[in-house]
C-alpha cells in the first residue's frame, strides 16, 4: 500500500474554494470586502449619551451612508447622497455584527434612495428610478441596473431621494422643492409622489412638502408619516421642522405659504393662510433636518418605547448654535404627537460646535436592537438594550 502525501497548499486552496462557493462565489469572482475593520475602531463610541440600559456598537463600515432597506433574508442594501454607489452589507455568522460589504453599483448621480420588494433591490438617483433583480442571488456580479422610470426633474437642489414600498404594494418616492423657498409652477416639486413596481401609474400622494428624506407607515392604521425638513434663512428659531401623518392621498402640507402649521411665509403666505393646509403631527427642532423614521415595533426595548416614532435628525447647518445630531422619539396618540424628546446625542462637541457624525437613517432589526446610519463618520450602528 502506497502512501500518497498531498502538498498542505493544495489542501488550503481546496479550502478556500470551497468556502467561497458555499458561500455564493468564487475567488476568483468575488468583489466583497470586509464590513469592518480598524478604520472605526478610533470613534468616540462612549461620547454618545442614551438612556440607562442602551449600548451602541459598530454594525458595518459603509463610506457616505445614506438611507438603508433590508431584506427578509438579513442582507442591508445601503444608498450614498455625496459618493456614487450602493452597497450591501450581511452579517453571516449571527452576532450582529457586519461580516462582510458588496459595491453592487457606482457611477450614479446621488444614488440616496434604496428599497426591496419580491427580491429585487429598487434604486432612486436624481431624475430616476433603477432596479437589480434577484439582486441576494448574484450580490458578486449585479450586472446592469434595469430601468423603471426616468422621467422625474434633474435638479439636484433637494433632488436626492428616499423611497419606499407602502402596504399598497406601490414604490412612494419624493419630489423635493428645487430651492430653498420658491413657488414653482412644475406641480411636481415639493411632493411625494407614488407609482407601481414596474414604473407606471404615477401620481402625486401628497403635497405642500419642501423635502422629505424619510417617511413610514403605521403599523396598526397603514398611514404614512413622514419628516419635513423646514426652510432656511428665517433666523435660528424658525420655522420648525415636521413630522406629518397623510391617511389618504391629496392632502397638503403647507410649503412655501406655510410652515409649522401656523407660521405665514414672508414671501408666499398673503397668497393663502395657513388654515388651508394640514399642521403638522409635531413640530421638530429648528433646522435639525429630520431624515429617517421609524415607528418601533420590536420587543428587546422596554415596553414603553412601543409605538413610538425614533427620528434621525441630521443636524443644521445655518444656525448660530448648531441643534440635531442625533436620535429623537416621539410619541403619538392617534395622528397627534404629544412629546418629543431626544433618545441618543453625542455625534456633536457642544464645546466646539464641530461634529463627528450625523444620523441619517434608522432600521428595525428582526431582534428588535436597530440601526442607525451615518454619512459623516461612514458608519452603521447598532443601538441594542439589554437592561
Amino acid at each position: 500500500m502506497k502512501l500518497i502525501v498531498i502538498p498542505f497548499i493544495f489542501l488550503f486552496n481546496i479550502g478556500l474554494y470551497l468556502v467561497a462557493c458555499l458561500d455564493g462565489g468564487s475567488t476568483s469572482e468575488s468583489n466583497f470586502e470586509a464590513a469592518i475593520t480598524d478604520a472605526s475602531k478610533e470613534l468616540p463610541l462612549s461620547k454618545i449619551k442614551m438612556p440607562k440600559g442602551f449600548s451602541i456598537e459598530v454594525y458595518a463600515e459603509v463610506a457616505n451612508a445614506r438611507s438603508m432597506a433590508l431584506s427578509p433574508n438579513g442582507t442591508l442594501f445601503v444608498g450614498n447622497r455625496d459618493e456614487d454607489k450602493v452597497y450591501a452589507v450581511k452579517d453571516l455568522n449571527g452576532d450582529f455584527k457586519a461580516d462582510k460589504k458588496w459595491v453592487l453599483a457606482s457611477g450614479l448621480n446621488m444614488p440616496n434612495g434604496v428599497a426591496f420588494k419580491d427580491g429585487n433591490l429598487y434604486i432612486a438617483e436624481v431624475s430616476k428610478i433603477s432596479k437589480i433583480e434577484n439582486v441576494e442571488s448574484k450580490l458578486d456580479k449585479p450586472g446592469k441596473l434595469i430601468s423603471v422610470y426616468d422621467k422625474f426633474p434633474t435638479e439636484t437642489h433637494h433632488g436626492w431621494k428616499y423611497i419606499a414600498f407602502g402596504p399598497d404594494g406601490m414604490l412612494y418616492v419624493p419630489v423635493g422643492a428645487p430651492c430653498n423657498i420658491c413657488n414653482s409652477k412644475d406641480p411636481i416639486f415639493g411632493t411625494i409622489t407614488r407609482m407601481n413596481a414596474n414604473g407606471t401609474g404615477l401620481e402625486i400622494y401628497a403635497k405642500g412638502v419642501r423635502n422629505s428624506v424619510g417617511f413610514t407607515w403605521h403599523p396598526q392604521t397603514g398611514y404614512l408619516w413622514f419628516t419635513d425638513n423646514g426652510r432656511d434663512m428665517l433666523g435660528d428659531d424658525i420655522p420648525p421642522c415636521e413630522l406629518n401623518t397623510a391617511p389618504k392621498v391629496g392632502m397638503n402640507f403647507g410649503y412655501p405659504y406655510c410652515h409649522g402649521g401656523t407660521i405665514k411665509d414672508p414671501e408666499f403666505g398673503n397668497l393663502r393662510p395657513c388654515s388651508d393646509f394640514i399642521k403638522p403631527a409635531q413640530n421638530l427642532g429648528p433646522h435639525v433636518a429630520p431624515l429617517g423614521l421609524k415607528i418601533y415595533t420590536g420587543s428587546m426595548f422596554p415596553k414603553e418605547y412601543k409605538g413610538k416614532v425614533f427620528i434621525a435628525e441630521h443636524g443644521s447647518w445655518n444656525r448660530t448654535r448648531k441643534i440635531g445630531y442625533r436620535i429623537t422619539v416621539v410619541t403619538i396618540e392617534g395622528n397627534t404627537g404629544t412629546s418629543y424628546e431626544t433618545f441618543a446625542e453625542g455625534w456633536l462637541n457642544e464645546d466646539t460646535q464641530v461634529p463627528w457624525g450625523r444620523p441619517v437613517d434608522i432600521i428595525q432589526l428582526s431582534d428588535g436592537s436597530i440601526l442607525v446610519s451615518d454619512d459623516y463618520a461612514g458608519i452603521i450602528y447598532r443601538i441594542s438594550y439589554k437592561g
